[in-house]
């Protein structure tokens, strides 16, 4: 049987933290402070000129503004001669700088997901960029972009942001300052097999991102606080730069949350990991995300956007987008393809083109929590000591909103028989035990957060509410 207790996701932060193992800031290791680093990446925007010597940079950015990134060679001579005349991999990442947010990233991004479906965090901008081969987008990666480019040759990539910094404050009660992110860029070189997957160099910076004009308000508005200083205050902080050169730090970990299958044409080396399992299920499954099968890429020839089209009924179109690459399909606008196709398959056309995923009527977020995991979280309830456990959580994604589908839920992610699951309870505030029906489901509040615990000697699961 199941016993699963309902935590706060807006307030209990330590309860949803996970294990994700990245520097918090972007620090140079003590003896390379004379080294050459084989390549620099330059951001194409002013810092603020309201930042104290020795901090970090930091750089405004609008969202969904095009903003170029150079991809610039900097080896010396004889440096790395086996990339000579070879493409080199890039990996470009949006993230948070907060360690707090750092360890719910997840949630974090899921929860953006499900507000924002169809969009993506992180995009190029593709006929802007320059020497930048085969680009890809994982559908499941919201926030990161990968491409090849020859560093012999010039190359400047042009990305585009679309969460803005105040979508991830904890309360948003107007005038509230913005979360920092961080953009980093990991290159890699082939290994003996083709694949891109000895690291080369890594290096980030730190931003923040404003609604459309919004990062040049915010410029004005530290430059003028900054002339109102006096001289010697002005001596504390550092001068603003026309561009922001991206600082060496370490490479991204190599972890992620979901087994993700790659979608056509994207051959990705570095997003499928395993997670430790810490406090989670007892066989780690694949959380179940929302699946984008057949996602056309801005790469796709016309033959191969007839493909597409024939493949997702829109046939009776494919002689008007007879000589229409991907890229042209999936710059044309919502107005654009509804007059060409009408409403109802422009609309259709319009999702299929920007992957627009149906969100699921009901998401609860649910963990398995051990005997040792209970005893240590009721000590810090109750004040005796800190907890220092995680809890590893899965997605269940609910349709029908019943007890039947959950159960059948509960019991895929566990990898055991429905039949083995004969009732679910909930534990109340005093300790009864409530019968789990389909108007309760139907009264659950979307991204609930529980942790379930197998009650051996009884054959009926149990939700408990602390």
């Amino acid at each position: 049987s199941f016993h699963l207790n309902q935590y706060n996701s807006h307030y209990n932060h330590d309860v949803l933290a996970l294990p994700i193992f990245k520097q918090e800031e972007s620090n140079l290791p003590p003896e390379s402070d004379d080294k050459i680093l084989p390549f620099q990446y330059v951001l194409c925007a002013a810092t603020s000129p309201a930042v104290k010597l020795h901090d970090e940079t930091l750089t405004y950015l609008n969202q969904g503004q095009s903003c170029e990134i150079r991809m610039l060679d900097n080896r010396k001579m004889g440096e790395l001669p086996e990339i000579n005349g070879k493409m080199v991999k890039s990996i470009i990442r949006v993230v948070f700088h907060d360690r707090r947010l750092q360890y719910t990233e997840h949630q974090q991004l899921e929860g953006w997901r499900w507000n924002r479906p169809g969009d993506r965090i992180l995009d190029l901008d593709i006929p802007m960029s320059v020497g930048v081969v085969d680009p890809r987008a994982n559908p499941t990666q919201l926030n990161t972009v990968e491409f090849l480019w020859d560093p012999s040759k010039r190359t400047s990539v042009f990305i585009q942001v679309h969460c803005i910094s105040t979508e991830f404050t904890m309360r948003k009660h107007g005038g509230e300052k913005g979360v920092p992110f961080r953009i980093q860029i990991d290159t890699f070189k082939e290994n003996e097999a083709g694949e891109y997957t000895e690291h080369l160099h890594s290096a980030s910076c730190q931003i923040k991102v404003f609604k459309p004009k919004g990062a040049d308000r915010k410029q004005k508005t530290d430059r003028e606080k900054m002339e109102k200083r006096a001289p010697q205050e002005k001596e504390k902080y550092q001068h603003s730069y026309e561009t922001t050169i991206l600082t060496e730090c370490s490479p991204w970990p190599e972890i992620t949350y979901v087994n993700n299958s790659p979608s056509p044409g994207f051959n990705s080396t570095h997003n499928s990991f395993p997670v430790n399992e810490g406090n989670g299920s007892p066989n780690h499954q694949p959380e179940p995300v929302a699946q984008l099968a057949d996602n056309l890429l801005p790469t796709a020839t016309p033959q191969e956007a007839q493909q597409w089209l024939h493949r997702n009924r829109f046939s009776p179109f494919c002689r008007l987008f007879s000589n229409f690459s991907g890229a042209d399909l999936l710059k044309l606008t919502r107005e654009d393809v509804i007059q060409i196709c009408g409403p109802a398959d422009g609309i259709r056309l319009f999702n299929a083109l920007k992957g627009r995923v149906v969100r699921p009527r009901l998401t609860i977020y649910v963990c398995q929590e051990s005997q040792q995991a209970r005893e240590q979280h009721q000590k810090h309830e109750n004040g005796d000591g800190s907890s220092n456990t995680f809890f590893v959580y899965h997605a269940i994604y609910l349709e029908e909103l019943t007890a039947v589908e959950l159960t059948e839920k509960l019991a895929q992610l566990f990898s055991i028989s429905p039949r083995q699951i004969s009732q679910i309870f909930k534990q109340g505030p005093t300790g009864i035990h409530v019968l789990v029906s389909d108007e309760m489901i139907q009264n659950f509040q979307d991204e609930m957060c529980f942790v379930l615990d197998t009650m051996k000697g009884m054959s009926k699961p149990v939700f408990s509410k602390y």
